[in-house]
């Protein structure tokens, strides 16, 4: 590569996060919560900046299943890079669906200091030790992608400002459909936020779909169940009790009744592990104004279409309650999405019991 042509990609590269950074300035909320027209400022009991997270499927699916997303995984690590100039870049992202090498860079053009993957595609899940599981095992289809093996890793990442302390990782042991193409699990990262006294676990998960698992209903809900008892037993086992913990991700529960009760009984079973109820952000804004503001549309959006979740899991001596929603990755004014996801984020304020 020449230095001239060096120099034009760096001008081009200034020019575009130029861009970034007006339309940051112009569009009120995009990294702001709704109950505010100002940048958002919030502090803990010490005084200390409060939390941001965001959760945000990219589409990252790779060749053939997708064509041409480079220029979109552009654009996302340089929107993230524009709101960090501007000292609003969420604190902590997690994604889902970072399958390929250029999405695996939104996190260092957005200026990540700490950065960890998800299970790699070599990483074992769980041996299986049930009849159930096992006969479930010998359903499996090679023409659904079951027999294949791992063609992919998790495309699971953190991203941090904030020191990541620790990691814990762990494969689904049963999948359903082209789910099972890739080794899809969750991963944890126990996080040093600044002035709340006590790291935090971080979760990302990324549960079996039912229509593009392109499998029957009943056979992509068995491993949607099995996988949520695995992340159970994921956090029980590698988080210490009483820690506050933000569970956040691509849950694929959507409208089904059944996904929506299996979910909701995990979710009592944890608050009743937790001391307090565990919170979903969408879901806490959406019942109160006078926590958040009004609802950001997009917000609205992906609430309605219960895939993408972020949970609050009390602590014994610290609380996370979110107090304001933003969506830097919704619809453009055109209509346009950079995914097939919108990416929120959640604020939040901490509160020691």
């Amino acid at each position: 590569m020449t230095i001239g042509s060096k120099a034009g990609k760096m001008a081009a590269r200034v020019v575009a996060g130029l861009g970034l950074i007006v339309l940051v300035l112009l569009v009120p909320g995009l990294l702001r919560p709704a109950n505010g027209n100002t940048p958002f400022v919030m502090t803990n009991m010490r005084g200390h900046p409060g939390l941001s997270v965001m959760t945000y499927n990219i589409e990252g699916l790779p060749w053939p299943v997708r064509l041409g997303r480079e220029a979109a995984f552009a654009k996302i690590g340089a929107r993230l890079e524009a709101l960090r100039l501007l000292g609003e870049q969420p604190h902590i992202v997690v994604l889902q669906e970072a399958f390929t090498d250029q999405a695996k860079r939104i996190g260092v053009e957005g200026g990540y200091r700490y950065i960890v993957n998800g299970p790699a595609r070599s990483l074992a899940g769980a041996p299986i030790t049930t009849e159930a599981d096992r006969a479930f095992q010998r359903e499996a289809s090679f023409f659904s992608g079951e027999r294949s093996g791992k063609i992919v890793d998790s495309g699971l990442q953190i991203l941090s400002d904030y020191p990541i302390l620790s990691v814990r990782r762990m494969a689904f042991p049963t999948c359903a459909g082209f789910d099972c193409l890739a080794n899809k699990g969750a991963v944890l990262a126990m996080i040093s936020v600044p002035g709340l006294g006590e790291p935090i676990a971080v979760v990302d998960v990324h549960l079996n779909s039912r229509r593009a698992s392109h499998v029957a209903d009943d056979r992509s809900l068995y491993a949607y169940r099995r996988q949520i008892d695995a992340l159970d037993q994921f956090l029980a086992a590698n988080v210490k009790p009483g820690a506050p913990v933000i569970v956040a991700g691509d849950f694929n529960v959507g409208q089904r009744p059944a996904r929506r009760a299996y979910f909701a009984a995990h979710l009592r079973k944890w608050g009743e592990r937790a001391p307090g109820i565990v919170r979903d952000a969408l879901r806490t804004c959406s019942a109160s104004e006078t926590v958040c503001g009004s609802m950001p549309t997009d917000a609205a959006y992906s609430m309605l279409r219960a895939r993408d979740w972020q949970l609050a899991v009390p602590g014994a001596r610290l609380q996370l309650a979110v107090q304001g929603l933003s969506t830097p990755f919704g619809h453009d004014a055109d209509g346009a999405m950079l995914s097939d996801h919108v990416g929120y984020v959640a604020f939040y304020g901490a509160k020691r019991s």
